[in-house]
């Protein structure tokens, strides 16, 4: 196949993981075992706050939308990951490998902004509590939602857009379990050195300054919630420090494979596998299980259906 970029490269050639066999099978165990259990996990999440009339605020809504998120996101990365593990040869087509590389950051900025979004929810409940309810009404919550998915689009289309402009011409192994920015770049048959500094500063530059971002209102949230002495003061505090977990265990990862110049580390596959797989799945139910209102929706929904 031909392409106007000289591109002739068709397909991919993923070198996977790791090599070892018996190191293979236990990854896909663990991942098999995180897919199946904790997958349905966001689902429930989801029908919960849905279901229950008294989740309609912001925080939940946006909660629901962090559960859509990560299962979609799930989708991309794991499922073909333990299709491949089972195959001898794991081949990935050009044309689909741009395709799961649009997604994944499309996705993954749209979660990079809706943690921004559930910030400035928070911040204005806490810091501002007189003008939440005018402030974080439906629209208000609707429009931020249009606008973090079309900061996903817009951050996404970047990429795909600088790559397609890159020719291919061989080698085509990518050494890595998917296709992803930094690996697929390397294969390109020219200097990529102008296209790295665009990509740096499009997901790496982003990703730190969201990640300050977000610690600099979170320091202003918890410092207000300490000099309270209001009833609601644990609740806020359990609240803050839920998100500032799952920001480190988003953005840390995110800014070690982002924002530094596309070379090879030894923790670069480890890291990813946590950041594509592992941690979307775990992600909401980290929100969940420290959130006692979602738990105690979730519990009557589960006990009204198995009686039913």
């Amino acid at each position: 196949m031909e392409r106007e970029n000289n591109t002739v490269v068709t397909e991919f050639i993923l070198l996977g993981l790791t090599q070892s066999q018996d190191a293979q099978l236990l990854v896909f165990v663990l991942v098999l075992i995180f897919y199946l259990i904790i997958l349905p996990g966001n689902f429930l999440i989801i029908v919960t706050i849905r279901s229950d009339p008294g989740l309609t605020a912001p925080l939940y809504f946006f909660l629901g939308n962090l559960a859509f998120l990560d299962a979609s996101y799930s989708f991309i990365v794991a499922p073909r990951m333990l299709v491949d593990f089972l195959s001898e040869k794991k081949v990935i087509s050009y044309r689909d490998c741009i395709t799961q590389l649009f997604f994944l950051h499309f996705l993954g900025g749209g979660e990079m902004f809706l943690l921004v979004v559930m910030a400035f929810d928070r911040y204005i409940a806490i810091c501002r509590p007189l003008h939440y309810s005018t402030v974080m009404n439906r629209r208000a919550c609707y429009a931020l939602l249009l606008a973090l998915w079309l900061g996903g689009f817009a951050h996404s289309i970047v990429q795909v857009v600088l790559i397609l402009h890159l020719p291919f011409c061989g080698p085509n192994q990518l050494d890595n379990f998917f296709c992803d920015v930094p690996q697929v770049i390397k294969l390109a048959c020219t200097d990529t050195f102008v296209v790295e500094l665009l990509m740096v500063s499009n997901s790496g530059l982003l990703t730190l300054l969201c990640f300050l971002g977000l610690l600099a209102s979170y320091s202003v949230i918890v410092c207000r919630v300490r000099g309270s002495s209001s009833e609601g003061k644990n609740k806020a505090l359990s609240t803050c420090s839920t998100h500032i977990i799952i920001v480190f265990l988003m953005f840390g990862p995110a800014i070690f494979i982002y924002t530094r110049p596309f070379r090879a580390f030894p923790a670069d596959k480890v890291v990813s596998l946590f950041h594509t797989v592992i941690f979307p799945l775990m992600n909401p139910v980290i929100y969940t299980l420290r959130n006692q209102e979602v738990k105690a929706s979730m519990r009557r929904l589960l006990s009204r259906h198995m009686v039913c």
